[in-house]
């Protein structure tokens, strides 16, 4: 016999109902999710939303003390368009405060030819800032803001003991997204990277830290929440890639104690003006073969003119329109490097401060030489 559906429904939900006001035992686990006290049909446990890894509480700690030092700089250069009509152009990036004071350390680059500075605090204090000074040769500056009361600040790490793998923090503002961190580690350390201005950033810590536009300046911190680097540069123009680099908290630690000791940055002076000429264009000049720096002046008073250095003796018109000053020194390498490019003086002397003595080795009425040079020290910025 066929018993029809609604009686087989009827008969389960009877069944249903006896066994539940029956006080008989029902495994209802197996069909449904357990009943809160709250009458819900599901249940969190209490500690899910606070108990944390030991790596995560790390990060958490760190960026509670990180964030509240790290501000977001925005900077005004005013530029001319192709009617010469002036008009401001706004930047963005990041810094970290190093004493209660108002002093904070970012990249030159972040504030380079600014008009106008305004640093905002992680509470959305605003102030006005003003250049304490600069280091281009690491694309370093030191600023101030004048705030009430005292400000907190990072602690300056060591960055010469850095190991590949070893955990690194980033806090910024990227893409103007004020108070963001990401984490990674030590990709690499001593890296060398080219600027866009043609200088040579040498030493840099290479790290997988997503780094994108508008972290410029901010700290790269260790697990214990040091500053060991100054977030500087991406790998490309877009943005992260697994491949930012920071400049070592080792440099700034340098230029603060300069100024500190000074009260400036001191700035070496060779006092020559310089055209490289390649291996062709040498050849036919009737130099080595090898190119060099083929010097066109020699400033009065310079160390290149204390040291004995000479500018040419006559002009020549090469490719039928550009001169070009012979018969002085060409100078074939700097501090015993080959010279490859423009550049290569700019990067020997970025290493040097004003004092300093540079190796300079130059051919000369048919012979090489080397000469020392004591550099004189360049004219104060600020």
């Amino acid at each position: 016999m066929k018993v029809p559906r609604p009686l087989l429904w009827a008969a389960a939900l009877a069944a249903s109902f006896f066994y539940l006001t029956s006080g008989t035992s029902w495994d209802v686990g197996r069909f449904v999710r357990p009943l809160t006290s709250s009458g819900r049909l599901w249940s969190e446990p209490a500690s899910a939303a606070t108990v944390f890894t030991p790596d995560e509480q790390n990060n958490i700690d760190i960026y509670k003390t990180g964030r509240e030092a790290t501000v977001n700089i925005t900077s005004v250069v005013y530029r001319q368009d192709w009617f010469f009509r002036v008009y401001p152009e706004k930047g963005t990036g990041s810094g970290f405060i190093i004493k209660p004071t108002g002093e904070i350390l970012t990249n030159n680059h972040v504030v380079n030819g600014a008009r106008e500075l305004t640093v905002t605090l992680a509470d959305k204090k605003i102030y006005k800032a003003k250049v304490l000074a600069t280091d281009v040769r690491v694309d370093l500056a030191l600023i101030k803001i004048e705030a009430t009361g005292k400000l907190p600040a990072l602690t300056l790490g060591n960055s010469d003991a850095l190991v590949v793998g070893q955990k690194v923090l980033a806090i910024g503002n990227p893409f103007g997204f004020d108070g963001t961190l990401t984490t990674g580690v030590v990709s690499s350390v001593n890296r060398s990277i080219q600027t866009e201005d043609d200088r040579q950033l040498e030493g840099m810590i290479q790290t997988d830290a997503a780094i994108n536009p508008g972290n410029s300046g901010g700290p790269l911190l260790d697990s214990h929440g040091a500053v060991i680097g100054i977030n500087t540069a991406i790998y490309g123009s877009q943005g992260s890639i697994g491949i930012g680099f920071a400049t070592p908290i080792s440099r700034a630690k340098a230029m603060l104690l300069e100024i500190e000791q000074n009260g400036h940055i001191s700035r070496p002076a060779l006092g020559i003006n310089a055209e490289f000429v390649s291996a062709d264009l040498a050849e036919m000049l009737r130099l080595p073969t090898t190119g060099g720096l083929l010097i066109q002046e020699v400033e009065k008073g310079s160390a290149a003119e204390a040291a004995g250095l000479r500018g040419p003796s006559r002009v020549v018109i090469v490719g039928g329109f550009r001169e070009l000053g012979i018969g002085g020194d060409l100078i074939v390498a700097v501090e015993g490097e080959p010279v490859t490019s423009n550049a290569s003086l700019q990067r020997a002397l970025d290493r040097k401060r004003g004092g300093d003595t540079l190796a300079l080795t130059i051919y000369r009425n048919g012979s090489t030489q080397k000469i020392q040079v004591k550099l004189g020290e360049a004219a104060r910025e600020l």
